[in-house]
């Protein structure tokens, strides 16, 4: 893994639609377990996961606009600065963002052991958190040499938490939490994570779940949802 992966400005540019050839790629990670990795001994204790009272809201678009008929069309708007960091204060998050792509074999790449493990990366081939599309953020939930890591406490997001991104101009981006999942990893969503949004949106991911102990890796992923105030 590289933690220098450069912004793709032709993927980026234009609406999300090619996400979802991307996101088969993606899958291919997600699937197979290891799309935020995690411990590799015996976990104390399972990350938090959402309880079963939560409830979902629907997607409110932000910053999306329309073009009454025949009214004349206005220049896309420039893109989003580079996000740089990631605030999530229900549950203490307040971490530097790493951009990340794709590895090699076609799976996501996530922060290596060393001083970066314990921050949250941006997957720099999706939108830019505060343009038209899901901007997707994952961070580790644990090591077993360290204990908890950035995204520990995912799981304890509710509806209506904020999540603030700062971007290399300054502005801060904040988003509203929509929905808290657990999905198993063999049957990741990965048509809701990556597909196109009407408006700006954020997903976070991390894993969760049972920690399989054989497989040495947790047998979920944790995934936020959630859309422009």
């Amino acid at each position: 893994m590289t933690g220098d992966v450069g912004p793709r400005e032709n993927s980026r540019a234009r609406r999300p639609g090619g996400m979802i050839l991307l996101a088969l790629a993606v899958l291919l990670l997600l699937g197979g377990g290891t799309a935020v990795a995690v411990g590799v001994a015996s976990q104390d204790a399972d990350p938090p996961v959402p309880s079963a009272t939560r409830s979902s809201a629907p997607s409110t678009p932000g910053g999306a606009t329309s073009t009454a008929p025949g009214a004349p069309e206005t220049a896309a708007p420039a893109p989003a600065a580079l996000p740089v960091a990631v605030r999530v204060p229900a549950i203490g998050v307040d971490s530097e963002l790493l951009t990340l792509g794709l590895n090699a074999d076609g799976t996501l790449e996530v922060p290596q052991p060393g001083p970066d493990y314990d921050k949250a990366a941006w997957f720099g081939d999706s939108p830019r958190p505060g343009d038209i599309g899901p901007a997707v953020i994952e961070g580790h939930v644990d090591s077993a040499a360290n204990g908890p890591s950035v995204f520990y406490e995912l799981g304890r997001l509710v509806v209506g938490d904020r999540i603030e991104i700062t971007r290399a101009d300054g502005s801060v981006a904040t988003f509203a939490v929509n929905e808290v999942r657990v999905v198993p990893k063999t049957d990741f969503p990965t048509f809701d994570v990556y597909s196109n949004t009407e408006g700006p949106e954020l997903r976070l991911i991390t894993c969760g779940g049972p920690f399989d102990s054989a497989a040495r890796s947790y047998v979920d992923n944790i995934v936020v949802f959630a859309s422009l105030v």
